[in-house]
């Protein structure tokens, strides 16, 4: 049914036929005392679903900044599903963790990253900015002598987020679920395309005096694809002893391009980096990497450990959940691990 759904993808219609409420209405509304055969449901689901669909995988769909799954990242996650395993820690999986090191490693090397930097498998772009910024929030309370995993915000000291004025709304809401709120973030003018203005930066920086500061960059304008001077804004960070975060959600993929890598010179300068894989990488839903230049903080601000958890040990190898805020996480190392290997550098 899958191959025949992707063989049609080319001419197919893009948009769906059928309403979520006209989908919901082909569905059994009251819930079953007993169960069916697999076929059964299997020919329910197809049937009511089709209608509904979009066809955002095929290559007439030019909505919103998604892309259609590779064939090998596909298969890729269907493995992954099947064989269900728990990418927690070596533990529960020493495959899941392994691909998640070689994949994470051609990851850094394709998008100019530190390869000392630490990789969180996460879901999307919105979860990786939401890991960035929480690794950001604990080390610059740190530096000012508050530990906010032990004493949280009440009393801390004030966290400014200093944003360009054409940031992705993934920011505002990661300010919102870390506790920061709103009032925190400090606008920088855009320039006519849409980047940061690394001069009004400067000025913004310089406007209070130095206390814990996060400076939100960002590579790919979701409007215009425009990305922030980010040699500019890291150096501007710098001097004022900010942290530098990158949302590349799509745009960070242009360090792979030799002709497209200018775009982002000085990426490598950050401390942390978000980056979808369901974009130009290709991967199916449920994919995004949180990079962080210092592996040590970002074990710090989001990982656990607990008597129970076998593979949790004190001086064992990071990686898996100890980089994301998920324990109970599907094996997304499969399927972006194919990809690269399908694709190639």
């Amino acid at each position: 049914m899958i191959a025949d759904y992707r063989e049609a993808l080319p001419v197919a219609r893009v948009g769906p036929v059928a309403t979520r409420d006209e989908v919901a209405g082909a569905l059994e509304a009251r819930l079953p005392d007993g169960g069916e055969p697999l076929h059964v449901i299997v020919n329910e689901l197809v049937s009511a679903a089709e209608p509904g669909l979009v066809a955002s995988a095929g290559p007439r769909y030019f909505g919103f900044v998604v892309g259609g799954s590779l064939d090998a990242a596909l298969i890729g996650d269907f493995l992954a599903a099947g064989w269900d395993q728990l990418a927690f820690n070596g533990a529960t999986s020493p495959a899941a963790l392994a691909f998640e090191d070689v994949a994470g490693g051609w990851l850094k090397e394709l998008l100019r990253l530190p390869m000392s930097a630490s990789v969180g498998f996460v879901t999307g772009g919105q979860a990786a900015n939401t890991v960035g910024l929480t690794t950001a929030r604990w080390q610059v309370l740190q530096q000012y002598g508050w530990d906010v995993g032990r004493d949280g915000l009440n009393a801390a000291p004030h966290v400014r987020v200093v944003v360009g004025a054409e940031r992705h709304a993934t920011i505002d809401r990661t300010v919102r679920l870390l506790g920061l709120g709103e009032n925190a973030i400090e606008e920088v003018p855009a320039t006519s395309n849409g980047a940061m203005d690394a001069e009004a930066l400067a000025a913004v920086l310089g406007s209070v005096s130095v206390g814990p500061t996060i400076v939100c960059a960002q590579a790919g304008n979701v409007n215009t694809g425009a990305c922030d001077d980010l040699m500019a804004v890291t150096a501007a960070a710098r001097a004022a002893g900010a942290w530098v975060h990158v949302d590349g959600a799509f745009g960070l993929w242009a360090a792979a391009s030799p002709r497209r890598q200018h775009l982002v010179d000085g990426i490598e300068l950050a401390d942390s980096w978000a980056c979808d894989g369901h974009k130009w990488l290709n991967v199916p839903y449920d994919s995004g990497y949180a990079f962080c230049a210092h592996p040590d903080v970002h074990a710090t601000a989001m990982a656990y450990t607990a008597s129970y958890l076998t593979g949790q040990d004190a001086g064992r190898v990071f990686g898996g959940g100890d980089f994301v805020p998920e324990s109970s996480r599907r094996a997304r190392g499969f399927a972006t691990w194919a990809a690269i290997r399908s694709l190639g550098r």
